[in-house]
């Protein structure tokens, strides 16, 4: 049963991979006219990115993409290129590749991201379960509407308010920047230090703004589930408080937020665009901007590409071991 189970999922994020392919290999041909002489042209007329040989340019792009062959031959050639994660040149920085510019980029943003969102769920989470438990105190209700503001203020604006306060009144974090400007990035205590100090105001703006979402969610389902009938015969077992919260309350309240998390680490290839537009943030997210300010959208296929197979792989994911995690849900359809 499981290998069928396996097998149907599997269908699944395969069918959503070629589809995002797909799509993404149509989308510059259904372009009027030639894609990569429009944008060199307005790459020539607004001086930016680094010009060189324009007509090299063109002429490596028609040759790498086959703008003259058969339009089922291109789309041959794609699927080939793409499977040996070959997305093309940039636009705005000829020659260097779209594959080593995500690559330079990405680190940033899954160390950022990755880490950030994983703290606050885990806060926000368990301070969520404990405001709808019986047994905690009614002083922490006053946590509730604190969570309600936050949850509600965007974390690019958080971002803002920490910059004022800690980078402006308070000169203790760098406003921006990956890193020290004219450091050369080494791995060593030094730099590792830098690099932690110039992620702590963003780092700490997606934080705070994510325990208001997760806490409020787990508080809804914990209140939920306070009336179901396990959750009654456990206490009449005599089991422990502690061991009802986690494994009776906290372990069936994550359920569905674990799929929501699924959702937002997938995003995180893309960056929190906002926040590391507003602290200079070397990652996916200012990538993409920056993409998207000089109509590079051969970086931007590439990088919605890998978000997609992302998202879609954490889904694969989830849903493999979801069953593991809840055993009421079961392999095979009745």
């Amino acid at each position: 049963m499981y290998a069928q189970y396996l097998m149907r999922r599997f269908g699944m994020f395969l069918l959503v991979i070629f589809l995002a392919v797909t799509v993404n290999f149509m989308i510059p041909r259904l372009m009027p006219g030639d894609p990569v002489e429009q944008q060199l042209a307005t790459l020539v007329a607004t001086g930016g990115g680094q010009i060189g040989d324009v007509e090299a340019m063109a002429q490596a792009y028609r040759s790498r993409f086959g703008l003259d062959q058969p339009l089922w031959r291109q789309y041959i050639n794609y699927w080939w290129d793409i499977m040996h994660l070959d997305f093309g040149y940039s636009l705005a920085n000829y020659p260097e590749t779209v594959s080593n510019s995500i690559r330079a980029a990405l680190p940033w943003t899954l160390g950022l991201l990755g880490i950030s969102t994983v703290i606050s769920f885990t806060i926000g989470s368990l301070l969520g379960g404990l405001l709808a438990w019986p047994k905690t105190p009614r002083s922490m209700r006053i946590f509730i509407p604190i969570l309600m503001t936050i949850s509600s203020i965007p974390y690019f604006l958080l971002g803002i308010i920490l910059i004022y306060f800690f980078a402006i009144r308070l000169p203790l974090f760098p406003a921006g920047g990956g890193f020290q400007f004219g450091s050369v990035l080494r791995f060593d205590g030094k730099t590792i230090l830098d690099v932690g100090r110039h992620a702590v105001l963003p780092a700490v703006s997606i934080i705070v703004a994510g325990i208001g979402v997760w806490a409020l969610e787990m508080r809804g389902m914990m209140i939920s589930i306070l009336g179901e009938d396990y959750i009654s015969l456990a206490e009449m077992k005599g089991l422990k408080e502690r061991r009802i919260f986690i494994w009776y309350g906290m372990r069936n309240g994550l359920l569905p937020l674990l799929t929501a998390l699924a959702l937002r680490l997938g995003y995180i290839v893309a960056g929190a665009i906002l926040v590391e537009v507003i602290f200079s943030y070397p990652g996916i997210g200012y990538k993409l901007y920056q993409a998207v300010q000089s109509k590079d959208y051969f970086v931007i296929q590439g990088i919605v590409l890998i978000l997609i197979f992302s998202i879609a792989l954490l889904m694969l994911i989830m849903d493999l071991i979801y069953p593991l995690i809840d055993p009421r849900i079961t392999y095979q359809q009745r």
